[in-house]
């Protein structure tokens, strides 16, 4: 059998590569054959039947949006490569990225971003037709890292004859899901450079570790909520009678002596790829979807949208699963001597321009869940591809009120994106955001949103794949609003 290409393919039937990819998917190109992360497509195949009823238009939709989402989560294993990938995206859309510890010299028109300490991003859009008397930034906040285990400064272990890597539990996972599946490292490397240390990204992808679980003939206990010890039970193994230590592996795929590393900040990611499924392709399984989904989804809608007359600024922070309370997290100053920047380069009254302005934190939520849908409150509960989940709490977890809801509601109205209430049920002690953390640093008019998904800080979740489009339409239409406030009347248009 002879095969062709995907941009052969493309070309013989007049189809886009991503069409063609589609189509192999679904099997609807016969004797198409997945080689390593390409497919190749027999010579003699003819061209695929278009969808023909609006259920296959809908599930070749929820394929290419499902399929985008995946291949993202799956270039981002840890917080540094998800910033370096919006970063790449940016940068094809325009912006330039600026240094941190350098002059700015921001002007009306600019599309910029910075980085700092690799994990987090604030971008710049700003308007050519800012108002002085009445300036406003429209920001999105969401996270980059998602729980996981650190690898700690001397990383290599051993019991009996096996070479473990030593670590550390990093934010609220649920631990079983980590157990008997592999597992690889990736994360910064700090390496030595004559009288400079300088910092390098790592995936260590054809490096791999298991946790084994021990077998049920020696721990009785296992189904009856076995209590897991982090520095016993969640230990990785990864070689049998072999001493090669994990500097070895590191200076082997960065090309550099083992004496040149300095340090490193390195996590474990689960190695499973995502996939998209269900009748209808309305399910996507990954890792990372809290809250990769509302990175990828914001950075898409930012990078497409323009506003004359706003600043969009998107920020994605880091160790939100942690705190916050971090250099480069949400509780940090970054955001707020960020925004200080551009209103000292544009002359714009800092305090003016933040009381009119408005921040969407975009944090994933739970859906129903199949098994036990009395977890959630009877009313107010969300669903997977229903649409935008507007997060409410009694405590004050997340930042949504009347006020600030109401103009997101409007925002998804004017967008035809479906929206929904989330609070948790009144005797259950619900989780928090970064939203209310970063108001403490700067006080905008905030709502708090998500997308509904099952299995949150597993290290495999599941969400809707219709509601990456949701996502996607409802950013770009907040991105491209004017919100004018005039006393207690506020005004959306476009």
């Amino acid at each position: 059998m002879k095969y062709i290409s995907v941009e052969e393919a493309g070309k013989k039937f007049n189809l886009s590569a991503r069409s063609i990819r589609n189509y192999c998917s679904q099997g609807r190109i016969p004797g198409a054959v997945l080689s390593g992360k390409t497919w190749l497509i027999p010579n003699d195949a003819k061209k695929p039947d278009r969808a023909n009823s609006k259920n296959e238009e809908t599930a070749l939709e929820n394929l290419r949006y499902g399929n985008d989402l995946v291949s993202f989560i799956n270039e981002s294993p840890v917080a540094c490569y998800a910033i370096k990938n919006v970063s790449n995206i940016l940068i094809k859309k325009g912006y330039n990225e600026v240094k941190e510890y350098q002059r700015f010299n921001f002007k009306a028109g600019d599309k910029v971003f910075i980085v700092r300490n690799d994990t987090t991003i604030v971008a710049f859009n700003i308007g050519k037709n800012v108002d002085d008397n009445h300036p406003y930034f429209h920001v999105v906040v969401s996270h980059a890292d998602s729980p996981s285990f650190k690898v700690k400064p001397e990383a290599n272990t051993t019991t009996d004859k096996y070479t473990k890597i030593n670590v550390a539990p990093y934010g609220g996972m649920i631990v079983p899901s980590w157990l008997d599946r592999p597992l690889s490292i990736a994360g910064k490397v700090v390496i030595n450079k004559e009288n400079s240390v300088k910092t390098e990204l790592v995936n260590l992808s054809d490096y791999t570790l298991f946790i084994p679980n021990v077998c049920i003939h020696f721990n009785r206990d296992i189904n009856s909520g076995y209590d897991y010890n982090m520095a016993v039970d969640t230990q990785p193994f990864v070689a049998f009678e072999d001493n090669a230590s994990l500097k070895d592996e590191i200076a082997s795929n960065l090309k550099l002596k083992k004496e040149d590393i300095v340090n490193f900040d390195l996590f474990l990611y689960n190695k499973q790829s995502g996939i998209v499924w269900g009748k209808k392709n309305e399910f996507i399984s990954s890792g990372r979807l809290d809250d990769l989904m509302c990175v990828y989804t914001s950075s898409i809608a930012f990078s497409d949208t323009n506003n004359d007359n706003a600043i969009n600024v998107l920020y994605i922070a880091d160790n939100e699963e942690v705190g916050s309370s971090s250099n480069q997290g949400a509780d940090s100053d970054f955001l707020k001597s960020s925004l200080l920047r551009v209103c000292k380069d544009l002359n714009l009254e800092y305090e003016v321009a933040v009381a009119n302005s408005f921040l969407v934190s975009a944090d994933n939520g739970h859906a129903v869940h199949p098994n036990k849908p009395y977890l959630t409150d009877s009313d107010n509960k969300i669903y997977m591809n229903k649409g935008i989940a507007i997060k409410f709490n009694a405590t004050g977890a997340y930042t949504s009120d009347a006020i600030s809801s109401a103009i997101f509601q409007k925002i998804c109205d004017n967008a035809s994106v479906p929206y929904q209430f989330f609070t948790n049920r009144s005797d259950v002690r619900g989780g928090a955001t970064l939203g209310r953390i970063l108001l403490s640093q700067v006080s905008l008019m905030s709502v708090d949103i998500g997308l509904a998904q099952l299995a949150m800080h597993s290290s495999y979740e599941t969400a809707g794949t219709k509601d990456i489009k949701y996502a996607i339409d409802a950013f770009k239409e907040f991105y491209s609003s004017n919100i004018v406030v005039d006393g207690n009347s506020y005004k959306i248009t476009k």
